[in-house]
């Protein structure tokens, strides 16, 4: 095609001036788009927040619930022996994350006990954290869940005789449940369970059925406790290593008997997961707090989160959550019981 009739083909738009025009626009168009595979360039977001919010009024309390992921001694190079203890830089993490954010209440979980117990607490109050109240239930597992607490403990249970059975085998609940009633005032208290479930780490007798037996067996407790008090400010806390739907958390929430409400945290950026599995790249929602309908009223929802911390990753494989209550009772209006299921209630 000749130069004359090739500029005939153009439209009159792309010629002289009005070309011109039209390129600017053109590159003033591309400039504005998403650059690279779509994805648009954000302007940078500042950090967010770390712990509640807003500060506790008077009539408020929180509660802390921290999987501190392996504080003892373990096998961790895989040689057999549960001879290297949990490195001084995830130990400060997690020191440095309770420092920040400053609970009042504070169930822990995989902790060892003796020593290693009492020179975490010193590390605390070398913070200024200093919990006057505690509890911690030991048993022939290396790590345990512990409560401690500013306010006092007018009483505490440590249950570490359940077992169940699978197939032939007799099996304790391997962590056992600490219970304890918890006087903010002298108007008002609460009982707090805290509950560590078998984790998912391979077992002979199966880890999923392992786990949905202790779940029985705690279900049975809170009954129990529910059953003698009706209107109970009840609190259960922890890991229980399974998703939210799963037939042990279901043995916990969907029944009548319990009523338990799943109070459902998220971080400053709303997402919900509490546990990161590194080998898989993947994100679950393993811890929970769970109230029961006389408590649910005192939730302060806005002040509560899944406690999103710079050394999270550092520290631990589970992230805290952090709940906030108001210490009066409130009525319950609105608070609806839950569906009926059948469940096994041996």
């Amino acid at each position: 095609m000749s130069r004359k009739k090739l500029r005939r083909a153009i439209p009159d738009t792309l010629t002289g001036r009005r070309y011109s025009r039209c390129r600017a626009w053109l590159v003033a168009l591309a400039l504005s788009l998403p650059l690279g595979c779509g994805r648009q360039v954000e302007e940078p977001v500042p950090p967010p927040p770390v712990g509640p919010t807003t500060e506790l009024a008077a009539d408020e309390f929180s509660v802390m619930t921290f999987n501190l992921g392996g504080y003892g001694y373990l096998d961790r190079s895989g040689d057999g022996q549960a001879t290297e203890f949990k490195p001084e830089s995830e130990r400060e993490a997690v020191l440095t994350i309770l420092a920040d954010t400053q609970p009042q209440i504070l169930a822990l979980q995989d902790i060892a006990g003796g020593d290693t117990f009492t020179a975490f607490r010193e590390a605390l109050a070398e913070r200024g954290l200093s919990y006057p109240f505690i509890k911690i239930a030991e048993t022939d597992a290396p790590l345990h869940v512990a409560l401690l607490s500013q306010y006092p403990l007018t009483s505490t249970r440590a249950h570490t005789d359940d077992r169940y059975s699978i197939g032939d085998d007799s099996l304790p609940v391997q962590r056992g449940f600490l219970e304890a009633d918890i006087a903010i005032n002298p108007a008002y208290s609460f009982r707090l369970f805290v509950v560590q479930l078998k984790s998912k780490a391979y077992h002979p007798s199966g880890h999923t059925e392992m786990r949905r037996n202790e779940a029985r067996l705690l279900h049975n407790h809170i009954r129990h406790a529910l059953d003698n008090e009706h209107r109970l400010n009840l609190l259960i806390v922890g890991s229980f290593n399974d998703h939210p739907g799963s037939a042990p958390m279901r043995q916990l929430i969907a029944s009548r008997r319990t009523s338990l409400y799943d109070l459902r945290l998220t971080d400053s950026f709303g997402e919900t997961w509490t546990f990161v599995d590194r080998d898989q790249d993947a994100y679950y929602r393993y811890d929970y707090l769970l109230a029961s309908p006389h408590m649910l009223p005192e939730f302060v929802p806005q002040k509560s989160q899944v406690v999103r911390h710079p050394l999270n990753q550092q520290a631990s494989l589970h992230r805290p959550l952090m709940a906030v209550f108001r210490a009066r009772d409130l009525p319950t209006d609105g608070v609806g019981l839950l569906p009926d299921y059948e469940l096994d209630d041996e």
